[in-house]
């Protein structure tokens, strides 16, 4: 309807709604590259974080305005107000909301003031639960709709009719503009001066051209009227104006996606169905087939996904979209014949495919495109090209990346992610389940990309011009900043995995500066991992590991000096946070694999597990540790399992011991004889306070065990106790016949004669 409307009475000028101060950048709507949906950002130069989007559709009608408009040279004017003014009302909304306390409490009665009667309160009370959110709703409860974007959808969007259909609008509006109540607070203060600013760019474009056609919202036209603009004269919008902000702010066209389009996405342009409105633009004109259409591409991705979707389920659902919409004095079938239709014939019933129907088709996965002469930060100009060399293209839909980091191109595509995650942008998840394993030649992403990445691109920009200069500052910077040890340890891993040689020269020597004068054997502890995973998985990466050996090296000699001492006299809840330090340590020194640090690491967790001053629970978990090492005899560990669990030990710290000993593992239970029958004495042993006393901490300490050696603990309960074995008689062997099968045994098994 716009394009006919706009050549029937052609303008010399065309003022959209649109911000102004950003009239160049239509320039590049007719490029061939340019495909909506996309992005008018405006963000401000000092603090990047403060942005704004205006979205555009294909079907949007200010897209359809300027490109009906370049194509025939007329000038276009945008008539909202300029990106500093939304910004500066951005950064205010902001400090307003820092401002407030966490938690709200009402103001405090006044006693002498006079109480209202209880009935009008309630009357007003309903009245408010009454008025609708959104001022169409007035229309669409007046017409029989749940809503005002189902009026709208059904009375705009689907009849598609002609010049008419403008004059229809402006009167609705007008009318329901009458008829609701003036918005209130900030959110009306700004309304107006909008609206003001409208008012004088037409009265600007008016005085130049002496034809002029706007294209806004349709809230906005009562607004806009000839007696709107003599109700305001243009000195009052002018008071309005007076005084406004000049921030620094750069404006640019960014892709955007359908998805964001979409009111649950938090980027919402009022559109609950994007993908379905563009199927209504692309068929524009064929109402008969506007179903047959639709199901069509309902049954290919059904069939894609492996759904069943038979040629009858698909006529089906036609017909009855069909009688739905007669049934409803529908022109042609809508959106809401559509989805029933569906849901009954196709999906049985079932949600599931009606979920991915609405997400594929009713919202839609297009995701936008710019060409390259739209002016962007240097940033994203190398994130753009390096996608392009990696043929890694960003998707509005999250897709899984199984990358095998020993090819030289999936290694690089690690890489540009690892860099990304550097400069907080999660564009790639990292999985951490399944088949992958971090570190490793193999890694599993899961990629999404959001349209907001491209202002943290902007923000990330004071960094560097280049991913590897931007995420290297920035990884400096923070290694300089961190609060503790493991902090830095952990960016060295993060920088190595993002091949920022740079970076990990400087970051490395932060942390062995730091190491030198850290006095807490913990802190030094709790920094190996990620150096052990540097040092074990080094050269399947081929990055360099060897530079941070040295650090490990010296970092686990002065921890195991001071170890006992800082392990001693923890109160529970530091006990089980030194717990998971020891074990993580553990850990890691095996991967390091050296045998003079595990030789000293081993005689430190000797002198923990044999202090009584260190913590029952630590000791507990440095005797089974040094047990499954298998450095300590199993009559040493018997002798301290007797001695921790006898009639005179404390029950409570004889319970902690043994959690730490179990080490949430119940192997050492299900396969050693000597063990279990100690832990089943000790329990008998317990009397009824004492019992009480332990019992929620064995319990606790026995829950953290699988599923599967539960119930194998609970079947060895069950049966009868152990009976001494009895030497039962040798076997009547035939020894003759027995050496027979000695010479081929000897060469199975590779056994001199």
């Amino acid at each position: 309807s716009l394009w006919p409307a706009l050549d029937a009475h052609p303008p010399q000028c065309l003022v959209i709604e649109g911000p102004a101060g950003t009239e160049a950048l239509p320039a590049h709507v007719l490029e061939a590259d340019m495909q909506p949906p996309v992005a008018l950002l405006s963000y401000s130069v000092d603090d990047p974080q403060l942005a704004v989007f205006h979205p555009y559709a294909l079907y949007s009608p200010e897209w359809q305005a300027m490109c009906w408009a370049l194509r025939r040279n007329v000038p276009v004017r945008f008539m909202d107000v300029p990106p500093p003014l939304t910004l500066e009302w951005q950064a205010q909304a902001r400090a307003a909301q820092q401002a407030e306390p966490e938690g709200d409490t009402p103001p405090p009665l006044d006693e002498g003031a006079a109480l209202p009667d209880v009935e009008p309160a309630d009357e007003e009370a309903e009245a408010l639960e009454q008025r609708p959110a959104d001022p169409l709703d007035w229309l669409a409860r007046a017409a029989g709709h749940a809503d005002g974007e189902t009026w709208w959808n059904h009375m705009v969007e689907e009849r598609g009719e002609g010049e008419g259909l403008f004059q229809a609008i402006a009167e609705a509006m007008a009318a329901v503009r009458e008829h609701t109540p003036p918005l209130s607070g900030r959110r009306g203060e700004h309304e107006a001066v909008r609206e003001a600013h409208m008012r004088a760019a037409l009265r600007a474009a008016s005085k130049e051209f002496e034809h002029v056609a706007v294209v806004c919202g349709a809230w906005h036209v009562p607004a806009l009227q000839p007696e709107a603009l003599r109700a305001n004269s243009a000195a009052a919008d002018n008071r309005l104006l007076k005084g406004m902000p000049k921030r620094g702010t750069q404006s640019t066209w960014v892709p955007w996606t359908y998805r964001h389009l979409s009111t649950a996405s938090g980027y919402g342009a009022g559109v609950d169905a994007p993908g379905w409105y563009d199927h209504l633009w692309r068929n524009a004109g064929q109402h008969a087939q506007r179903a047959v259409g639709w199901y069509a591409r309902v049954g290919r991705l059904l069939r894609e996904h492996g759904l069943d979707c038979s040629p009858a389920h698909l006529i089906e659902a036609t017909r009855l979209a069909d009688t739905l919409a007669a049934l409803r004095e529908h022109p042609a079938p809508g959106l809401d014949d559509i989805a029933e239709a569906s849901r009954a014939v196709i999906c049985n019933g079932d949600d599931a495919p009606m979920l991915l129907i609405r997400e594929r088709l009713m919202v839609g996965d297009a995701l936008g495109q710019v060409p390259d002469s739209v002016p962007v930060v240097p940033l994203q100009r190398d994130l753009e090209a390096q996608q392009k060399r990696l043929r890694l293209k960003p998707e509005a839909l999250e897709k899984t990346l199984d990358l095998d980091l020993r090819k030289d191109n999936d290694l690089a595509r690690s890489h540009l992610l690892h860099r990304l995650q550097l400069l907080g942008i999660e564009w790639g998840q990292l999985s951490r389940t399944g088949h992958s394993a971090r570190g490793t030649f193999h890694e599993v992403w899961r990629l999404a990309w959001q349209p907001q990445f491209l202002v943290d691109l902007v923000e990330a920009s004071r960094h560097g011009q280049t991913l590897v200069d931007a995420a290297s500052s920035k990884a400096i910077t923070e290694a300089r900043t961190a609060k503790d040890l493991p902090a830095v340890s952990e960016l060295v891993n993060q920088v190595l995995l993002a091949d920022l040689p740079q970076a990990v020269q400087a970051i490395a020597a932060e942390l062995e500066a730091r190491a030198a004068t850290q006095a807490d054997p913990l802190a030094l502890l709790g920094a190996l991992p990620p150096l052990a995973n540097i040092h074990r998985y080094g050269n399947v990466r081929q990055t360099e590991g060897v530079q941070v050996a040295h650090v490990f090296d010296s970092m686990l000699e002065r921890a195991v000096i001071g170890l006992s001492l800082a392990l001693s006299s923890l109160d529970e809840a530091h006990a089980e946070q030194a717990r998971n330090v020891v074990l993580e340590a553990d850990r890691a020194i095996g991967l390091r694999n050296d045998a003079d640090g595990s030789e000293s690491w081993q005689k430190a967790l000797q002198r923990v597990a044999l202090s009584p001053s260190c913590s029952a629970l630590l000791r507990g978990v440095s005797l089974r540790l040094l047990f499954d090492a298998q450095v300590l005899s199993t009559e040493v560990v018997h002798t301290q399992l007797q001695q921790q669990l006898s009639p005179g030990a404390e029950p409570l710290e004889a319970a902690q011991w043994l959690d730490g000993f179990l080490n949430r593992n119940a192997t050492v239970l299900l396969h050693d004889d000597a063990v279990w029958q100690m832990i089943d004495a000790w329990v008998v042993a317990l009397d009824e306070e004492q019992l009480v006393r332990t019992l929620p901490l064995v319990r606790r300490t026995f829950a953290a065990f699988e599923a599967a050696d539960r119930r194998d603990l609970g079947t060895r309960v069950k049966r009868a106790p152990m009976q001494a074995s009895v030497a039962a008689p040798a076997p009547d062997w035939n020894v003759a016949r027995a050496e027979r099968a000695l010479p081929m045994l000897r060469e199975l098994l590779g056994l001199p004669a």
